[in-house]
């Protein structure tokens, strides 16, 4: 007898942001915080923590939340935070005016997260 195993896949659904101006290590300081927790707890986790990174995380699991809920008809009471992940992203050059005709570059770090959410069943 086969027996079918279900793919991982049906019961994930992720949220990703792109280019967002601030360092992947930085990024990476609240994603570990809130890699493996429920839905509720990483908002208030989210919402307490003191870092700048936050906000654009905090956003981001409102959306694979929202995602799960709209697409999949996934219940939010019951979503974790099965994979986060924070890569770096592209550097933004930009010229920056100094005297006697000089100019200093400032180098911009970018990142790009990445959320997925499952249901427990």
């Amino acid at each position: 007898m086969i027996t079918k195993r279900r793919d991982n896949s049906d019961q994930e659904t992720y949220a990703l942001s792109q280019h967002i101006c601030m360092s992947a290590h930085k990024g990476r300081r609240a994603i570990n915080q809130i890699r493996g927790r429920s839905y509720e707890e990483t908002l208030r986790i989210l919402e307490l923590m003191p870092y700048r990174a936050c906000y654009p995380i905090l956003k981001l699991v409102y959306s694979a939340a929202a995602n799960a809920s709209h697409n999949r008809g996934f219940n939010k009471g019951a979503l974790i935070i099965s994979k986060a992940e924070v890569n770096e992203g592209t550097t933004v050059k930009k010229l920056k005016c100094q005297a006697r005709g000089r100019s200093y570059s400032i180098k911009r770090s970018t990142c790009h997260i990445t959320i997925v959410v499952k249901e427990l069943i």
